[in-house]
């Protein structure tokens, strides 16, 4: 007489653990229940080179409307033209993207204090291109236990090549990547944790040699670069910090118009999200292609006469194809 009950009992569990699982897979595949109560802060610096490179604020414009565009649930904050005045700018950040200019006037060591602060309350932390060079020992300190590396002047290099990445790991920011190869201001040798503990390599190539072969100086070359010829380097890693918190840094994004290339942008969306520890899907963040009228919106300088709108077309073609 007990069986009926014993396997109405079995089926209501099967029934629970199926709901269960299939609540999962569809969040994991929408993304959109981890993203919900998350927020992103955007941190873009000021202007800086010309026409279509460091664009910091059109960059970050870009990179929170797509993060949008794949997690509708996300709260996305941008803060344009320098570190934010705002005295609670960063209360509540998930995770912080900072594009900027570094060197000495990189705007993450003129405010460790504050960014030590949300790191500590767990906010990611996410450095792209010029911003990873930090020139002071404090700062570059903190910027190693905050996501894993650093550009170290003397040591690293940053020159511009066609970088081949024809191998990925296997990490959630990869999710959805393909290999694929595009020419940037690709920095390279940076400097890492120890052993580089917690430290994935997410994009790593062989640069050409003639890449290592500057004369000895802060960005252009050193003997250590030299040694290197033929060798692997690491372009952008993920960080596991021993607290938790996760980091994300990526040497690229010099041109403005890269951003375009579907499998560069989506490295990056995805690793804001993995760093604000929001579940990546099997196939990534998807997002469309930008439009070149969307590219164009907030570009600090005006269009020059010369700007190529068709060329510029058939290159987002040709990266993106099938």
């Amino acid at each position: 007489m007990r069986q009926p009950l014993i396997r109405t009992k079995v089926f209501c569990l099967a029934t629970i653990l199926a709901g269960v699982a299939f609540f999962w897979d569809v969040s994991a595949c929408l993304g959109e229940s981890f993203a919900a109560g998350k927020r992103v802060v955007f941190i873009a610096g000021r202007p800086s080179h010309g026409f279509g490179s460091h664009e910091h604020n059109a960059g970050c414009l870009l990179l929170a409307k797509k993060l949008k565009e794949a997690l509708p649930e996300l709260e996305t904050v941008v803060y344009t033209n320098g570190w934010p005045e705002k005295k609670d700018a960063l209360s509540g950040a998930s995770t912080i993207v900072v594009f900027a200019d570094g060197g000495g006037g990189n705007i993450i060591a003129r405010h460790l204090a504050e960014l030590e602060g949300a790191i500590k309350e767990g906010a990611g932390l996410v450095v792209l291109h010029y911003a990873l060079e930090v020139a002071s020992p404090e700062s570059r300190e903190k910027m190693k236990s905050w996501i894993g590396g650093y550009y170290e002047t003397f040591w690293s290099v940053n020159p511009t090549w066609v970088a081949e990445f024809k191998e990925l790991p296997n990490h959630p920011i990869t999710r959805g990547v393909k290999p694929f190869s595009i020419n940037d201001e690709w920095y390279y040798h940076m400097r890492f944790v120890d052993d580089m503990k917690g430290v994935t390599p997410i994009l790593t190539a062989v640069p050409p040699d003639s890449t290592r072969m500057g004369p000895d100086g802060p960005h252009s070359g050193n003997p250590a670069v030299r040694a290197r010829k033929g060798m692997p380097e690491h372009v952008a890693w993920a960080y596991e910090r021993p607290d938790g918190g996760r980091g994300f840094g990526f040497t690229g994004g010099h041109f403005h118009w890269n951003w375009a290339h579907d499998q560069f942008r989506t490295v990056v969306l995805n690793a804001i999200a993995w760093t604000a520890h929001i579940d990546i899907p099997p196939d990534g963040l998807k997002t469309k292609t930008p439009t070149i009228d969307e590219l164009l919106e907030n570009l600090d300088e005006p269009m020059p006469g010369n700007f190529d709108r068709q060329a510029l077309q058939r290159q987002i073609e040709q990266w993106n194809q099938p």
